[in-house]
C-alpha cells in the first residue's frame, strides 16, 4: 500500500483509483475505520504555529486545521486534527489533492468518496466536516489559480 505522505501519483485521478483498490481489500467497515486510523498515524508532523483560528476548517465537530502553500502550479496542503478517523480522511484528502496544480484540484471531484463507501458510512457531522475540508481546500486552490 502506498505511503500517504509521500505519494508519487501522477494524477488526482490515479490517486482515487487507487484508494479504491485500497479499501476494496477490506471486507468489514470495521476494518476500513482500522485503515483511515492507521493512514491518519502516517500523516507528516504538523507545526504546532499553525495550530490557530486562521488555518482551522470551520464546519468540523472536530479540530481540523489546513494551510496552503506553493502557486497555481503546485499547491501543496499540510492539515492535521485532533480525531483519529478525520485524520485518516485527510490523509486520502491530501492523497488526492496535494501537490497538484491548482486547476486540477479545482476540477477534480472526490469521488473515492462514494467509490469506497465512506458516503454511507459517515455520521452526518464527520461528512460535513470533510464536505467543509474539501471545499476551503478546494477554496485556496481557486485562489491560487486567479493569481496565475
Amino acid at each position: 500500500m502506498n505511503d500517504i505522505a509521500t505519494s508519487t501519483t501522477r494524477s488526482a485521478a490515479e490517486a482515487q483509483r487507487e484508494i479504491a483498490e485500497e479499501f476494496a481489500y477490506f471486507n468489514e467497515w470495521s476494518e476500513r475505520y482500522q485503515y483511515l486510523i492507521d493512514l491518519g498515524k502516517q500523516l507528516p508532523p504538523f507545526p504546532d504555529e499553525y495550530r490557530t483560528d486562521a488555518w482551522r476548517v470551520h464546519g468540523c465537530q472536530s479540530m481540523v486545521w489546513l494551510v496552503p502553500s506553493g502557486d497555481a502550479s503546485k499547491m501543496h496542503f499540510a492539515a492535521a486534527s485532533d480525531s483519529a478517523i478525520v485524520s485518516g480522511l485527510i490523509a486520502l484528502v491530501l492523497r488526492v489533492y496535494s501537490d497538484r496544480p491548482a486547476a486540477e484540484i479545482v476540477a477534480t471531484e472526490p469521488d473515492f468518496i462514494q467509490a469506497i463507501g465512506l458516503a454511507k458510512h459517515l455520521s452526518p457531522t464527520r461528512s460535513n466536516g470533510l464536505a467543509a475540508m474539501l471545499a476551503k481546500l478546494k477554496a485556496y486552490a481557486a485562489a491560487a489559480a486567479s493569481k496565475a
